[in-house]
């Protein structure tokens, strides 16, 4: 099944300033890989039967790297909606617990936040068995870090610039991981923070905002 993703504007590979930025661009998708990234136009017209998501006036990038994992999965608690003490990240909350259970439930809510703001990978390391296991079914790449990590807030795009905050690029034969975000700026240049529309993981749309 091909898949074409369009976007007002395709960021490929933000990282790069040399790279090019495609307005009105897409990304075909095979299976788990990228098959091929250019104008929408000439990519529908080439792959008439491939299915289509068209996301607007928006702008696709590669999907961010979350820096804070050890600290957000490990030590801080991600509530459960129906305790009714908020969404937000309880700083800490897990520090000293030695209830694997709670630790593995809490990890899952917090990567399942984090694909709420575009994030396809996230640094450890990760040393609780529940949360290893958490990360390795969530689909998230996981990626070395530091344990004496500092704290930092689960959307990177509020404390870093998309080049900083990006993982990989969007590059034909490469993994089919990036996120969709609402799109500010003349030409709608560049992605708001506060989160994404939509996260694709090894080709799979695996977040949509309702």
């Amino acid at each position: 099944m091909l898949t074409l993703h369009r976007a007002a504007l395709v960021l490929p590979d933000p990282a790069d300033p040399t790279a090019p930025s495609l307005p009105d661009g897409a990304v075909l998708v095979r299976g788990d890989r990228v098959e091929a990234v250019g104008p929408y136009r000439e990519l529908a017209a080439a792959h008439p039967g491939a299915r289509l998501r068209d996301w607007g006036a928006a702008v696709l990038t590669p999907g961010l790297r979350n820096p804070y994992g050890h600290r957000l999965l490990e030590h801080a608690y991600h509530p459960d909606p129906r305790e009714e003490i908020g969404v937000e990240p309880v700083a800490d909350g897990l520090t000293g617990s030695a209830d694997e259970g709670r630790c593995g439930a809490s990890a899952r809510r917090g990567l399942q936040r984090m694909l709420g703001f575009g994030v396809t990978a996230v640094a450890g390391p990760f040393e609780r068995a529940a949360v290893r296991t958490a990360v390795a079914r969530s689909g998230l790449v996981a990626l070395p870090g530091a344990p004496d990590a500092t704290d930092g807030p689960l959307d990177p795009l509020s404390v870093l610039p998309l080049a900083a905050a990006v993982h990989g690029r969007v590059a034909a034969g490469g993994r089919a991981d990036f996120a969709v975000f609402p799109a500010v700026g003349e030409g709608f240049a560049q992605p708001s923070p506060g989160g994404c529309l939509a996260a694709v993981l090894g080709g799979r749309l695996v977040y949509r905002r309702r």
